[in-house]
């Protein structure tokens, strides 16, 4: 080998990137690899974005809404109490929503000849309707991380694919199936399967985590729903 091309072999080496490089690999990839690493970016951000702000929603509900029931067992007047702690924002509380909910059933029940166990009845139903679908509501969201969590695996594989595709095409057409060749398409092709192992992994673990916490949620709404249900049943047996 001569001097010259020595040099330029030392020259290449020392130009070459150390590590790996995001950016350029997204840059120098096929069109159609590049909208599904495109994609799947947004699908995290999105994904880190419902995980962040699910966290901090389901944080402030069980919070305020144990303070509220903590209160709520001290006070000898459940209508005062309600008119006064269960407006502004408390009033999108699950639990105000229960006992607004039970306080409507119970004034419309009470009125005139009463059976008892109608009422009580009523009563169950009425606030098993809004437990049930307090608990549906902040479990919505969590659909689009079931969703990313099964689907993305399947889109960066496709990104893959597509682009170990366009690799061998390559060598089709360049009559060379060297390393130099090959290994930067594949490198951009794996580069998809990896963003959608990123969005996928945090997805099927929140999934999961705020699914148990919600089920929790849900829980800890029914015990006081049922428990309220026992201060109305015995009302009911004094009128």
């Amino acid at each position: 080998m001569t001097d010259f091309s020595l040099l330029a072999v030392a020259a290449s080496a020392a130009g070459a990137s150390s590590h790996l490089d995001p950016v350029k690999l997204f840059m120098d990839a096929d069109i159609v690899v590049q909208v599904v690493m495109g994609g799947l970016v947004l699908a995290s951000i999105w994904v880190w974005t419902i995980l962040l702000s699910f966290g901090f929603r389901l944080g402030g509900l069980r919070r305020r809404g144990e303070a509220y029931e903590a209160d709520f067992w001290k006070s000898r007047d459940i209508d005062g109490f309600q008119a006064e702690r269960g407006v502004g924002k408390n009033a999108e509380l699950p639990v105000v929503k229960v006992v607004t909910a039970a306080l409507g059933e119970w004034r419309r029940s009470a009125t005139g000849k009463i059976d008892r166990e109608g009422a009580r009845q009523r009563l169950a139903g009425a606030m098993d309707s809004v437990v049930a679908a307090e608990s549906e509501k902040l479990a919505d969201r969590l659909n689009f991380l079931a969703t990313v969590g099964s689907v993305a695996p399947f889109v960066g594989l496709f990104g893959t694919v597509w682009g170990i595709m366009n690799s061998f095409f390559q060598i089709g057409q360049q009559q060379n199936s060297s390393l130099a060749v090959v290994a930067p398409g594949i490198s951009e092709a794996l580069f998809a399967t990896a963003i959608g192992l990123f969005a996928a992994i945090p997805a099927v673990i929140g999934y999961n985590r705020f699914s148990h916490a919600v089920n929790m949620f849900e829980a800890g709404l029914q015990r006081f729903a049922d428990r309220f249900h026992g201060s109305l049943s015995r009302e009911l047996d004094g009128l």
